[in-house]
């Protein structure tokens, strides 16, 4: 039997029911994520052993070896997720408090698809020279930094220099995460529509940090910059950028790689952007995209429509338009591409060999990973990339990036790929059986 082709009406609606849930969920658990213990607790005599007195003998021996903190500690699967709360998803600059549900529910996908102890960490500040000195205070607790939602360039700057300064791997899921997940998945649209892709013409929807980032990755990954046209705002308009601007002033910290694409010169906005272009890839806003901008793109067009909560258009007017492949942000429709199949992975592989740091290297080989993973299943349309659901992808891609690790030589302990997998599917499992015997004795309550 044919599926009952669904009204726009019904589309919005289905598209607006999660936002609707949410309300009545949020306060309902009031939170995402609790502290539980690791170790047992047999009787009261075994706080001797976990606090005072006993557990001055591994604080010596942590003093006299400062490496057994790893051991000694949870440390290596710590991460902090910190914001400063003024780019919060599509949201803008709503503060702190506002962004601290969705640090919530990064730290929840962190433990239940990673296995990795996260903490959300809102900070009270504008200043990126302060969070850098908070970020660079906190480092003895933690294992990985996630930077998240941060606006931009400031983004740019807070990530540089935590990553020439701190001790453990910082990242900033907006930029490498983003660019990991959005590779996989164009990776895989340029296979489902019969092209190459390091000679994909794409249209790159805006150059903030998700965006600069995707470039970034792609064209190390074997993407031809001279094929990409890059549209942003200058001086409040959207504008094709090309090599005359002066780029550096306009976007610090991507004009190298800005001066590389739109070989053509093109010129112009949005009419003039999408001409004869194979592919284009949102993170700028909702509504951008029409759909005459899909019918003047070449055969087959894929249409990466990728902000959130609410795409730069949604994905049946993409098709009517003539879109062959369409991805969003969104968990409600085909292909997410979203850093949730990304960052859990990511994170475990990099802790489990105790990296330095996420090399853009390590992301390549686990968006090639994830690419792998959905190609394995048998690709199309509604299908490149895969699900939050399929378990299997997170210590497949764990060990892709450990392994990357160890060839750099960024990591300070070597493994083989037998003993990532074997470690990467026992902490994952343990994370997902420990929540669902929670739900099944009830200690997480059924709504």
């Amino acid at each position: 039997m044919a599926e009952k082709k669904l009204s726009v009406e019904e589309l919005l609606a289905k598209a607006n029911k999660p936002g609707e849930d949410a309300m009545k969920l949020h306060p309902f658990y009031r939170g995402k994520v609790e502290v539980v213990p690791k170790c047992c607790v047999r009787d009261f005599d075994d706080f001797a052993i976990w606090y005072t007195p006993g557990v001055a003998k591994p604080c010596k021996d942590i003093e006299a070896h400062p490496e057994k903190v790893f051991e000694h500690t949870n440390k290596a699967n710590f991460v902090a997720v910190i914001t400063d709360g003024t780019r919060v998803l599509g949201l803008g600059d709503i503060g702190p408090e506002a962004g601290m549900p969705v640090m919530e529910g990064k730290a929840l996908l962190f433990k239940y698809l990673g296995g990795v102890d996260a903490f959300p960490l809102c900070l009270d500040t504008k200043d990126p020279d302060k969070f850098i000195e908070t970020c660079m205070i906190l480092q003895p607790s933690f294992g990985g930094f996630n930077l998240e939602d941060i606006s931009q360039p400031k983004c740019f700057y807070i990530l540089e220099e935590l990553r020439k300064k701190a001790r453990i791997p910082v990242w900033h899921d907006d930029q490498q995460g983003t660019a990991a997940v959005t590779t996989a998945g164009l990776l895989n649209a340029a296979k489902v529509v019969g092209k190459d892709f390091n000679n994909l013409k794409l249209v790159m929807l805006g150059i903030g940090g998700a965006g600069s980032a995707c470039l970034r990755v792609m064209v190390a990954t074997g993407l031809e910059p001279s094929n990409i046209r890059v549209l942003d705002l200058v001086d409040g308009k959207p504008t094709i950028l090309t090599t005359d601007m002066n780029l550096e002033k306009l976007f610090p910290y991507r004009s190298e790689l800005l001066s590389k694409t739109n070989v053509d010169k093109v010129k112009g906005g949005m009419d003039e952007l999408f001409k004869g272009m194979d592919a284009v890839i949102g993170y700028a806003g909702p509504g951008l995209i029409k759909p005459e901008h899909i019918k003047s793109m070449g055969t087959n067009p894929i249409v990466f429509a990728c902000a959130n909560p609410v795409p730069e258009i949604w994905p049946w007017e993409a098709k009517e338009a003539g879109a062959k492949v369409i991805a969003t942000g969104r968990s409600d429709f085909p292909n997410q591409v979203n850093n949730s199949i990304g960052f859990p992975g990511i994170f475990r592989g990099t802790l489990d060999v105790m990296a330095t740091t996420i090399t853009d290297e390590m992301c390549i080989a686990a968006a090639q990973e994830l690419a792998k993973c959905a190609e394995d299943k048998g690709l199309h349309e509604e299908y490149i990339i895969p699900s939050m659901g399929e378990w299997e992808v997170f210590p497949r891609e764990a060990v892709a990036v450990g392994l990357k690790a160890i060839e750099q030589g960024v990591a300070r302990i070597k493994l083989s790929k037998d003993e990532l997998m074997k470690m990467a599917e026992e902490k994952i499992k343990r994370a997902r059986d420990e929540t669902h015997a929670l739900m099944k004795d009830g200690f997480i309550p059924l709504p």
